[in-house]
């Protein structure tokens, strides 16, 4: 008489089992139950799990007052579109100094690459014009004091006097000539090198402050849905304090609970169907992921009675219907590998 009642028991839990197949409470009873009328129970036809998320959360490294919020929640924002932007008064102005100490040095070094300018040379050209000027009297008065030497009507001390004048027009001229040289050359090679290395410390310079000043802008780095906005405009913003949460539709991700003696039959790159209350037609997706140890464990040794209460999370990603979830929504997940429950 034993045997009909534990069999109309099965039928009546098994017919309401489905819920509660991965009770841990009311496993064991379903087990004994099918057992005793023959019933195959060694895994149900699917597994529970819900819909979850990868939020971005877009923030700023750098602190400063909301002066601007360009989205509210639930706005659907494109890749690169505004979001919000802190107050950048300070920001401008290093990258404004910057700038004008990078074109400071660049026009230094500049100068040193071209030697003087033209109109120094040019300076330079018209006094060697005299100094050749001077050279051609001195020697004509030379060449006179000599002449008059020859025929006795000059004296020895008048003729050394024109020779030494002469000797210094020319030294004069020398020094003119050689003045020409060095102003049309360039700076010194130490000095060019020192130009360079200001230059190249002033770009660098700027380009920290560009980067300083672009991060009073938070751009969205990807498209989907504002999810929330965490402050108002005239608040303070912490550095690195997400000011807004978006939700790209890509970064929507299943996630369902699995047996432990059904976790050798999943692997990574699998293709499961996923069904939900409202979604239609099943929504093909892929395991990602599967947890390496396990999500629960009760708190008693590891008995064979007690395995049956281990369950391991499992993430896997829709591969279409992505509008067709919400976030927390419950989830139903047959595996190729599940078996139909007769």
């Amino acid at each position: 008489m034993k045997r009909p009642i534990v069999a109309l028991a099965a039928i009546a839990l098994l017919g309401g089992g489905a819920l509660a197949w991965h009770s841990p409470a009311t496993r064991p009873l379903l087990e004994s139950a099918a057992a005793a009328i023959g019933f195959d129970s060694a895994r149900p036809a699917g597994y529970s799990g819900y819909v979850d998320a990868d939020y971005v959360f877009v923030a700023s490294t750098i602190g400063g007052t909301l002066r601007e919020l360009k989205v509210a929640r639930g706005d659907r924002v494109e890749a690169g579109l505004l979001l919000f932007r802190l107050d950048d008064d300070a920001e401008r102005a290093a990258r404004d100094q910057a700038k004008a100490m990078l074109d400071q040095a660049e026009a230094t070094l500049a100068n040193l690459l071209t030697g003087k300018r033209a109109p120094e040379i040019a300076a330079i050209v018209a006094q060697r014009a005299q100094a050749a000027a001077a050279v051609r009297q001195s020697e004509a008065e030379y060449e006179r004091q000599l002449e008059l030497r020859r025929t006795g009507t000059s004296a020895l001390k008048q003729l050394q006097d024109a020779l030494a004048q002469r000797d210094r027009d020319r030294a004069q001229l020398a020094q003119m000539d050689a003045q020409i040289r060095v102003a049309r050359l360039p700076g010194r090679d130490q000095e060019i090198r020192a130009a360079e290395a200001t230059v190249s410390a002033s770009r660098a310079a700027l380009v920290q402050a560009e980067w300083r000043l672009g991060q009073k802008t938070g751009m969205a780095p990807a498209g989907g849905l504002v999810v929330d906005t965490l402050y108002r405009p005239g608040e303070s913003v912490p550095a690195n304090a997400p000011v807004v949460q978006l939700l790209p539709p890509e970064n929507l991700k299943l996630r369902f609970f699995v047996p432990e003696g059904d976790i050798p039959r999943l692997s990574v790159g699998e293709k499961i169907r996923v069904a939900c209350d409202g979604c239609g037609a099943p929504i093909a997706a892929t395991i990602r992921y599967i947890a390496p140890r396990a999500e629960y464990t009760p708190p008693v040794i590891y008995s064979r009675e007690q395995r049956s209460r281990l369950v391991f999370m499992v993430e896997a990603r829709p591969d279409e219907g992505l509008d067709r979830l919400r976030v927390g929504q419950p989830v139903d997940v047959t595996t190729a590998s599940a078996k139909a429950t007769p």
